[in-house]
Parts: C-alpha cells; sequence; structure tokens
C-alpha cells in the first residue's frame, strides 16, 4: 500500500410495527439496475466484535445482521479509526484521522460542527457523483457555531457538508436536548415553548436526576444525572421543547420511518444514505416488544431492536426492488461498553457473553476491543456471497474507495485510501497502517504488530469496566499469534520497537489529542 505522507497524508485517486411502517415500501417494483449502485451506510453505537453472531457471539443471536454477511463479505479486520463516538464519525465523514482537528472529541449537545463546509467531504463525494444523499440517526457531530438557537434554523447543518436531507439526534441519547432535528429545524416544536439548553448551570425550578431521583424510571450509576427527560436523566440542562421531545422507546421507529421514506422517495435515482443506530448506547431503553428478547437486560435488547432496524432496511429494499444493485455496509463506531452510567444491570446479566469477543479492551481502549468492529459489505452485484476476508480495512476508507467507484477526484489531502477492491472482495490486501486513538492517546498498528506508547490516560476503567492500555511503559503485541494482547513483547522484540516507534513518531507528527 502507499505510505502516509508525515503532514498531509497522500489521496489515492482512481479511476408488527405493522402496516404504518411498512406503508413507504408496500408497492414493490420491478427489479431495475442503475448505472451507479445505491450506498447505504449503517452505523452502530457501541456495538462490540462480540455482539454479533457472524463474529462469534453465542448469547446473541443477530439474524439480519448476520443476512448481510451470508449475501456479502464479512471483514475479520475491520477498524474504526477511534475507541468513542466523536472522533471515529468524524473520521468517516472526513476522510481524517480525528487527532488532526483538536476539536473532533467527545462533544457535548449544544457543541458547534466540528467538520468544515469548505472541505470534501463523503456525503458531498456522493453529491458530486450524482446521489441523492440523506443522514437519518444518530449525529453527534456538532450543530451551529457554538451558539445555537433551538428555536430557529440551525446553522451550519447536516445539508453544509454535503446531505441533501436529515433527521437526526442533535448529539446522543444521553445528552440534552433530546429532540430529533430535520433539515435543520427542530420536529414538533411549538413556537410558544421554546427550547433552552446549557451545559454550565441548571434552568430555575427545573428538577433534575440528582435532586429528584423519584421521578426516574431508570437511574444513572455514574454521571448522568442532570435535566430529566421522558424519565431519565441527561448530560446538560434543558428547558422548554416539550412537544418535540423525543420518547426513547419509539426512536428506532421513527428513524425507520424517515429511512423507508426516503429509500421510496428515490427509487428511481442513485441515493446514498447514513443511518446511524442508537443502539446499544445508554440508556438503553428499547422498545417494550424488544423487553426481554435478549436474556441479558436493556442492553441485550437494544441490540434486538437494532438488528430488527437492519432488517426492516433489508426488507425495504427488497420490495423496492433494490436490493442487488445497493451497496449496503455494516459496522459500529468503537467497541463495546457494558456500564456507561446508567442501572440497567448490564454488568449483572452478562453471564458467559464476551462484547468485545475473544479481543481485548473495549470503548476508550487503546487494546483492539476498542476499534476493531463488525465489519460487512453487501452488494449481490458486485460481492460475491458469503465470503470473509483478513484485509486490514478501517471506516475511514470509505470516503477514497467510494470516490474511485464513482470516478469522483479527491481534491485535497486525506488519511482515507482506496481499498475498493478488498470491499469488493477481489483482493486481500488492504491498507498496511493505522493510527488508532483512545481516550487520550493514540496507537499504532502496522501489519500484524501493535505498539502503544507510554500514557498517563485516564482511569475509565473504575467506572466502565474498559481496560483502556494505558501504562508508563511501552506495549508492543504481535496479533497473528497473540489476538487478546496478552504478551507484551516489547523486551524480546526490541528491533521491531524501535522500527515502530520511529514509524508512529513520523506518522503522527507528535500529535496531542
Amino acid at each position: 500500500m502507499n505510505q502516509l505522507n508525515i503532514k498531509a497524508s497522500i489521496s489515492v485517486v482512481s479511476t408488527g410495527l405493522g402496516s404504518m411502517l411498512f406503508s413507504s415500501c408496500v408497492n414493490k417494483q420491478e427489479d431495475q439496475t442503475l448505472q451507479k449502485p445505491n450506498v447505504i451506510i449503517i452505523l452502530a453505537d457501541d456495538l462490540g466484535y462480540g455482539d454479533v453472531s457472524c463474529y462469534g457471539s453465542r448469547t446473541i443471536h443477530t439474524p439480519n445482521m448476520d443476512r448481510i454477511a451470508n449475501e456479502g463479505l464479512r471483514f475479520m479486520q475491520g477498524y474504526s479509526t477511534a475507541a468513542s463516538s466523536t472522533p471515529s464519525r468524524y473520521s468517516l465523514m472526513t476522510g481524517l484521522y480525528p487527532w488532526r482537528n483538536k476539536n473532533a472529541k467527545i462533544l457535548p449537545g449544544d457543541a458547534p460542527l466540528i467538520i468544515s463546509t469548505e472541505n470534501q467531504t463523503l456525503p458531498k463525494i456522493m453529491k458530486e457523483a450524482g446521489y441523492s444523499t440523506a443522514a437519518i440517526g444518530k449525529w453527534h457531530l456538532g450543530l451551529g457555531n457554538g451558539n445555537v438557537d433551538w428555536n430557529t434554523l440551525i446553522s451550519p447543518n447536516p445539508s453544509d457538508i454535503g446531505f441533501e436531507y436529515s433527521y437526526i439526534q442533535a448529539a446522543t441519547n444521553d445528552r440534552v436536548p433530546c429532540v430529533f432535528v430535520e433539515n435543520g429545524k427542530v420536529d414538533g416544536l411549538d413556537p410558544s415553548d421554546p427550547i433552552y439548553v446549557s451545559y454550565k448551570e441548571n434552568f430555575e425550578g427545573e428538577p433534575t436526576g440528582k435532586l429528584n431521583p423519584e421521578l426516574l424510571k431508570m437511574h444513572p450509576s455514574h454521571g448522568h444525572d442532570m435535566s430529566i427527560v421522558n424519565g431519565i436523566s441527561r448530560i446538560g440542562f434543558m428547558k422548554g421543547g416539550k412537544s418535540a421531545l423525543w420518547t426513547d422507546e419509539t426512536m428506532a421507529e421513527k428513524f425507520v420511518e424517515k429511512a423507508k421514506k426516503f429509500l421510496s422517495e428515490h427509487k428511481n435515482q442513485p441515493f446514498f444514505m447514513y443511518f446511524g443506530l442508537h443502539q446499544p448506547h445508554v440508556p438503553r431503553v428499547p422498545n417494550e416488544r424488544f423487553l426481554g428478547t435478549s436474556g441479558m437486560g436493556p442492553r441485550g435488547d437494544a441490540i434486538m431492536e437494532a438488528d430488527w432496524e437492519v432488517g426492516e432496511l433489508l426488507k425495504c429494499l427488497d420490495e423496492l426492488g433494490l436490493a442487488n444493485n445497493t451497496i449496503v455496509i455494516f459496522s459500529s463506531d468503537n467497541g463495546p461498553v457494558v456500564d456507561d452510567g446508567y442501572q440497567d444491570r448490564a454488568v449483572e446479566l452478562l453471564g458467559e457473553h464476551k462484547p468485545a469477543g475473544p479481543l481485548r479492551g473495549g470503548k476508550y481502549s487503546l487494546f483492539d476491543g476498542g476499534t476493531r468492529v463488525p465489519f460487512i459489505v453487501r452488494w449481490p452485484n458486485g460481492i460475491k456471497a458469503g465470503t470473509t476476508s483478513d484485509a486490514f480495512v478501517c471506516q475511514m476508507d470509505l470516503l477514497a474507495s467510494l470516490a474511485a467507484l464513482n470516478n469522483v477526484p479527491l481534491k485535497q489531502s486525506f488519511d482515507s485510501q482506496n481499498v475498493l477492491d478488498a470491499l469488493r472482495g477481489k483482493s486481500s490486501e488492504g491498507r498496511n497502517e493505522l493510527v488508532i486513538e483512545g481516550l487520550t492517546s493514540l496507537a499504532y498498528r502496522e501489519g500484524d504488530w501493535v505498539l502503544i506508547p507510554p500514557s498517563e490516560g485516564v482511569a475509565f476503567k473504575p467506572l466502565t469496566g474498559t481496560d483502556t492500555g494505558h501504562s508508563p511503559d511501552y506495549q508492543l503485541y504481535n496479533l497473528k499469534t497473540d489476538l487478546g494482547q496478552k504478551i507484551n513483547l516489547a523486551e524480546k522484540e526490541p528491533k521491531q520497537l524501535e522500527a515502530m516507534k520511529a514509524r508512529y513518531e513520523k506518522l503522527s507528527n507528535g500529535a496531542v489529542i
């Protein structure tokens, strides 16, 4: 593979719910062959490598996620760039390492848009290639300019980075404002009941989870004790907007409804849809139909609900006659976390389930469990069904790869690499190296080797149970012989250690995150 340039990486340019939710897809269309394949990216939130049955889970069953693998290509070495939400999503949209942008961190709900509206982005590239574009579901990339008035048109918004239609959460399930934003405007807002948001202090007279636990139907385990919405306390303070507040239990239905509507309205033209699942991120409050279906409490039930959403999208493609010429890419923004702030018995009910599978670590971690995630691609017209690949690929590479698929020239420098042949199963070669971001420091993978430089890090383990990988000493692991990263080879392999240290310093260029 081409090596990344030190300061600016090279660009690679090459030529039940019932009838209501089915209503937008009931008219099955004749199979049609489009000149360009449609593209859907489905990105789960905090779903681990071991949370999907096609990756080895024997305790949670995900038939619809498995269907993508059975009818497509499953990557065993698919990565996000970071072990937390905002940074990895930033890389997916921009094709850039998140540590190049000091603002690409886990964002509060009132943070400004962190993606430059001047640069090429993945949705802009798809739009340039003639696609209708949409973003539906989890966002968490900021909105507005840092001083948002939630009662008017919010600008900039997803349309400014290339999405012609958007229906999104402003941030995450556990952060205010707890409303949906459609094309830059809060959906369902009553002008006589304006929204006010603060991440500094509460509004007079507004209850909080900390002071009013009697109002809660789900209690926090750490943090998450500020404004109460739908009987759940969140991060941040909010007042007003009662008619626009979401109900957690129907969130999945709302997103599926909007996605089906977009697919139906654009069935006769190429489309690109980013669908951000909100599960199994906390608070985990699935629809009552999924309660008890996993045997693992709310976290497992939320995964079952997410799998249902995937199935609904696949079913809609079938009914519209679009399945054969639609590329469906399924992945997760980062690795799993069990206790992430609410008393949902996730740890107690875990049993024998291993959310990260054979990997060490999880969300926030420098170990592979933080960034090696489910990564599956289905395209009946272009990918052989039921195949697996050991190619080393990253979500960041989708930008350059889809640009190459559509012959769109890249007009700036990217960290994204064109791995289109690997994504189509035509090559076992992907990228060769990747700088991986934990919560407060970086690691480096080259081939089968992983280097974790010394760092003080943040002690999240007592709260989340995550093995973050922070250590005062260098760590060196060979993933080919030690997938669980149990044997530190830093002392036994001094030449490999020094070579990787030199390359890492050259690539990261002293980056501070």
